[in-house]
């Protein structure tokens, strides 16, 4: 899973890296607190089911108006 964080189109699609970051930083906190994966979590850490679930285009980012952006792709 290390392998899509070095993935430049996920890291472009959700705007740069430092949001990217941010993106796995929240998902991984929530999903720590309770919330319920949006993928098979099979053996996956929460941080690796973060990951997954921001490369499949499960989790959007925001824009500054906490609407969810378009993808790019």
């Amino acid at each position: 899973m290390i392998e899509a964080l070095k993935n430049e189109d996920i890291i472009r699609s959700v705007g740069g890296r430092f949001k990217f970051t941010a993106m796995i930083q929240k998902r991984w906190r929530e999903l720590l607190m309770g919330a319920r994966p949006m993928v098979e979590p099979g053996s996956m850490t929460p941080l690796e089911i973060a990951i997954h679930e921001i490369a499949e285009g499960k989790i959007v980012p925001k824009d500054s108006d906490g609407r969810d952006q378009p993808s790019e792709s």
